[in-house]
């Protein structure tokens, strides 16, 4: 079972890019995407596989989606609705959902289309799509003239700290709750961290930036361990230099692969084992990038 995570930073932007012809290329199972940015009415049909959609409340910002070859079994999101469309369809009703319990401290998150998770109807396993503030400097490093965002005291970096906190709860509740019916789970997404220094070319340099942060970089280790979730990437390749996922669009930050690693594929042990393969698909020239992400991928040897 191929399985892919990819921010789109816009589904039209990268449908425009060629998302579909990749999309038919790789022909992957399952993708957990983010950032579509999209209302109902403007997200694409997609001709071969379902979808779906937490679009959120907030306009041409975040959206999570999932594609999956069959129907899903079961589908839960932070919101109670979802679009959910079959291969070709364009409608835009919304269908009630599971509501994911929230863990304390979600709540003001909760209609922001970060989080949808389904059962696969194909195989035993619920598969996450995660989109994570992008956050902040604290106070104490924001320093005028050497950011490219006005300092604001600290308040991304607060909130996001808050979504940290709450949602290491969440993630631990969606493991227990998809084992306790026979499931593996896979939580993937745009986690906005770079778990090690083999994720940021420039990890030095990164070291007091936002997403390399010492305490968030201890948040994503947390989720973390033989008995919690296990980096399948990093887990396959070992501690080598990259792949990077991410790359700004300032020129030449592609072609140098100047980039970090964010995008994670993060599984129960038992799923992480049967693993065979996992990596990024990066484009081979910036021309032909789909978005500022790459897509990451792993084959899952799953019947």
């Amino acid at each position: 079972m191929l399985v892919a995570t990819f921010n789109v930073n816009g589904i039209r932007a990268s449908e425009k890019r060629g998302f579909f012809g990749w999309l038919a290329h790789r022909n992957p199972d399952v993708v957990a995407l983010q950032e579509v940015r999209a209302t109902a009415e403007l997200v694409p049909a997609f001709p071969n596989h379902w979808l779906t959609y937490d679009e959120g409340t907030l306009p041409g910002r975040n959206g999570v989606g999932i594609l999956t070859r069959e129907a899903p079994a079961a589908v839960r999101t932070w919101s109670g609705t979802a679009l959910v469309r079959g291969p070709g369809e364009r409608h835009t009703a919304l269908v009630e959902t599971e509501v994911v319990p929230h863990a304390r401290g979600l709540h003001e998150f909760a209609l922001e289309g970060r989080y949808a998770e389904v059962d696969l109807a194909d195989a035993p396993l619920t598969v996450a799509s995660l989109y994570l503030p992008k956050g902040g400097l604290p106070a104490h490093l924001q320093k005028p003239g050497r950011m490219r965002d006005a300092p604001d005291g600290g308040r991304k970096y607060e909130r996001k700290m808050r979504f940290l906190n709450s949602f290491a709860r969440q993630a631990d509740r969606a493991r227990r709750a998809a084992q306790a019916k026979g499931r593996d789970y896979l939580l993937m997404g745009d986690f906005n961290i770079a778990p090690d220094r083999w994720d940021v070319r420039n990890w030095r340099r990164a070291s007091q930036s936002e997403g390399f942060l010492p305490e968030e970089r201890e948040w994503l280790a947390s989720l973390m361990g033989s008995r919690r979730l296990v980096d399948v990437l990093r887990a396959q390749l070992g501690e080598v230099d990259g792949p990077y996922s991410w790359w700004s669009w300032m020129p030449g930050a592609f072609d140098r692969d100047t980039g970090w690693r964010i995008d994670l594929h993060l599984a129960t042990p038992r799923l992480a084992r049967t693993a065979t393969a996992a990596y990024v698909d990066r484009e081979p020239s910036a021309d032909r990038r789909l978005s500022d992400h790459a897509p990451v991928l792993v084959d899952f040897a799953l019947s």
